[in-house]
């Protein structure tokens, strides 16, 4: 015997998910968390490669010169080890192609910092240039050039000026014209006053940190790395119509022991770098699909479990194994179309919130994408689940023997 088709599964289903609310919601529930989950960690992971791909496209630049990872060494001045040697050299050459327009050496350290000789903190310190390139907010930016350098002597005079980003002019109360005592130590920083030229926020959005910028050799003399000359990168803006694999390939060949990236390598050298990172998102996608599916599972189960009599009876009575699959597959889909419309409904506050602590946290806004395709992938993810726990408690109701059931 078969029931008047889904309009009569419809009303069974729903007659037995009303039955045991609490049961329902905590499926309902699982759905949406899985759901949520899903969504999120994808937001976060396609948010991440599209603001990268933004950074680097506002950089302006094409290419990025490097002698290696960049490695921290706690214990000395500076506490970063910068893989690049004799960057001003090396940086000159590269200016001195044809298809070259830009090439600075750029250097990261960690400096100590004071508006007053007293109180110190430590902030990275940014070996480079600091023109309108570096989008200056307040101030002119460096009026005189890296004249310290003095073709490696390092005996021209410093010029003592530096561009902070407005956070940190924000914290100390300082602006433009005022002074701020910056070194590798504390020595070195009560001896060395810079003046306030201007504030940027360039640097400190592509780090995700307050910055200070000084021009390279001063950062260098300052941290005690003059002797090599060490910097962590050359970026590298081309001329029109300069091929960037082309001229990339040519610089490895001229300087075999450097690594020579586009926007995109060097984007994707990033990005491995957080490979466990990746690897526990990835986990964790996983085990809320699995959670959900489980939940969703055990529910329909629990249900066949519960109404095993019933079922048995209906069967023995001669309705069809499909109309019991049917009813089964309703109350799966019910599930399964509530459940994600709940994530759904719940991801789009959490996006805004962790766009919000993201913000407020490493200076990066917009992280977490809002992509219409993964929505509707979290809420076909729902559906999936639903169809997967129907065929298992479908498959369990096939096996049901009502003469055994029954007289049990």
């Amino acid at each position: 015997m078969t029931l008047a088709g889904p309009r009569a599964w419809i009303g069974l289903a729903w007659a037995q998910l009303t039955a045991d609310r609490t049961r329902t919601v905590l499926a309902v529930g699982g759905i949406a968390l899985a759901v949520l989950a899903a969504v999120l960690l994808a937001s976060v992971g396609l948010g991440v490669i599209e603001t990268g791909e933004q950074k680097f496209d506002a950089a302006g630049r094409d290419l990025w010169v490097t002698g290696g990872p960049l490695e921290f060494a706690p214990g000395t001045v500076g506490g970063v080890e910068n893989g690049l040697v004799e960057a001003h050299t090396v940086a000159a050459e590269l200016r001195g192609r044809d298809d070259i327009s830009t090439a600075r050496a750029l250097a990261f350290q960690t400096v100590y910092v004071s508006p007053n000789r007293s109180s110190f903190e430590t902030v990275i310190g940014v070996g480079g240039p600091a023109n309108s390139g570096a989008r200056i907010q307040s101030g002119h930016g460096f009026t005189r050039y890296d004249q310290h350098y003095a073709n490696g002597t390092y005996n021209g005079t410093m010029t003592h000026q530096v561009v902070i980003d407005p956070r940190l002019a924000d914290r100390y109360g300082v602006g433009v014209n005022d002074t701020l005592y910056i070194g590798g130590t504390l020595a070195s920083a009560r001896q060395h006053e810079f003046r306030i030229v201007g504030t940027s926020g360039a640097y400190a959005q592509f780090l995700g940190s307050p910055v200070v910028v000084l021009h390279l050799s001063e950062l260098q003399t300052i941290t005690g790395t003059t002797g090599s000359d060490r910097a962590t990168m050359i970026p590298v803006r081309l001329a029109d119509g300069a091929q960037p694999t082309r001229v990339a390939a040519d610089i490895e060949r001229a300087h075999p022991a450097y690594e020579v990236r586009t926007n995109r390598e060097q984007l994707r050298q990033t990005v491995r770098r957080q490979a466990v990172v990746l690897a526990a998102g990835a986990s964790l996608i996983l085990l809320a699909v699995l959670a959900g599916a489980a939940l969703t599972v055990n529910l329909l189960l629990s249900v066949v479990a519960q109404q095993r009599r019933t079922f048995a009876a209906l069967k023995a009575l001669g309705l069809s194994t499909v109309t019991l699959a049917g009813i089964i597959t309703v109350q799966a889909l019910m599930l399964g179309v509530v459940g994600g419309m709940v994530g759904l409904l719940v991801a789009v506050p959490a996006v805004q919130g962790l766009n919000a602590v993201v913000s407020r946290v490493v200076g990066f806004e917009g992280v977490v994408s809002v992509v219409p395709w993964v929505f509707a992938a979290g809420f076909g993810l729902a559906v999936v689940m639903a169809i997967v726990a129907a065929v298992a408690a479908a498959w369990r109701v096939r096996g049901l023997e009502p003469l055994a059931v029954l007289s049990g």
